[in-house]
């Protein structure tokens, strides 16, 4: 009888000393993500250690890059052959306009240093910079002066690639310099875009700023949605133009665009059509559907309605067009001419929302101004 109960006391211990290893275990491999709607990118703490994950580099890339991320003047206990970023970058290379306003919300403007195409940046904040030499023109987004940029030697470049990896940003990590790809613009949909300000948080070690940044945005866009849901009118809507050899492409209806149109409470006349990127339509079947459309939202890359008759007559035949309810975002420019939606609207989907409101329903939106459209004249 003394036996068996030295034996169960012994496998009582056995118990509980293996549920406190597993107790023990669960808590050393806890992961924690702090991402919520991007697709291409994360951040986790893992054991102890940050992570900054690029998940969709460019279109099709199956490729999933770890940068392991550390603090300047602390212990690197990180391998050789791990990637690494040690922050606060101080000195940047940002290659999209995408990037700038992120960058601005985070009041790091200054420390990019070089820029391709500069031209194309219309935040008033960074145009300064440019135009006083702090920034540096680094070539075109397509072929990046190598010389130029081994001569800066920035900390970091982010880059951008379409479809593949570039061969430009390839020779530069040959070279020595820090690279890493933002895919911001694969995203999907509108908050996705805008977390990407997160991605910039850890970069410049004020992930607490970028987060609360990002919060505000997420905050402003679900109340303007809800002021939206709020209306019983569902005004149709018509949207795109034909771009080249007579094929008219508009969003499809998984897209962000569609979304914004969703969100905004809508009835977007393809919103029940697949695909997350655009539809190619014969002028025809677009005419059928949305001749009678009550607005006309971002009819391609035409400013004007004189510049759209000009391209085909026939696109007076719309409602939309006889009623003067075409409105587009490429009249809103910057001093040399970048249209400011490309570049800021990615990061404040707050506001491209308020705008489509205001534009169909805008009793909900009496005191706002249009940030990005204007009425097509």
């Amino acid at each position: 009888m003394k036996n068996l109960k030295i034996i169960y006391a012994i496998l009582i211990f056995t118990l509980i000393s293996c549920k406190k290893e597993v107790a023990k275990t669960v808590s050393i491999n806890k992961t924690e993500s702090s991402i919520k709607y991007a697709k291409g990118f994360d951040i986790i703490n893992e054991n102890g250690i940050k992570k900054l994950i690029i998940k969709s580099a460019y279109q099709n890339s199956k490729e999933v890059t770890k940068y392991f991320i550390y603090q300047k003047n602390s212990k690197k206990n990180i391998k050789e052959t791990q990637l690494s970023i040690e922050v606060p970058i101080k000195q940047i290379v940002v290659t999209s306009t995408t990037h700038i306003p992120m960058v601005e919300l985070l009041n790091e403007e200054n420390a990019i240093v070089g820029f391709p195409y500069s031209k194309y940046v219309s935040s008033k904040k960074t145009r300064k910079l440019i135009d006083s030499g702090k920034i540096k023109e680094i070539g075109k987004e397509s072929s990046l002066n190598t010389e130029i940029l081994l001569d800066l030697n920035p900390e970091l470049v982010v880059g951008y690639s379409v479809s593949s990896a570039d061969k430009t940003l390839t020779t530069l990590k040959k070279s020595g310099l820090n690279v890493i790809y933002n895919g911001d613009w694969l995203e999907e949909t509108p908050l996705g875009r805008a977390e990407w300000v997160k991605f910039f948080g850890v970069l410049f070690d004020k992930e607490k700023q970028a987060d609360s940044i990002f919060k505000v945005i997420e905050s402003n866009y679900y109340d303007a949605k809800n002021i939206a849901l709020k209306s019983e009118q569902k005004p149709t809507i018509l949207s795109g133009a034909i771009m080249s050899k007579d094929i008219w492409n508009l969003p499809a209806g998984e897209s962000f665009v569609a979304q914004y149109l969703k969100d905004s409470n809508l009835d977007y006349l393809w919103k029940n059509s697949k695909g997350k990127g655009s539809l190619s339509l014969s002028f025809e079947s677009v005419f059928d559907k949305a001749k009678e459309a009550d607005f006309w939202i971002a009819p391609g890359y035409f400013s004007s309605k004189e510049q759209m008759l000009k391209s085909n007559k026939l696109y007076s035949q719309f409602e939309a067009f006889k009623k003067d309810q075409i409105f587009t975002p490429s009249t809103k420019k910057g001093e040399t001419g970048g249209i400011i939606y490309y570049e800021l609207a990615p990061t404040r989907p707050d506001l491209v929302l308020k705008d489509i409101i205001k534009i169909t329903k805008p009793n909900l939106l009496p005191n706002y101004q249009l940030t990005f459209f204007e009425k097509m004249k």
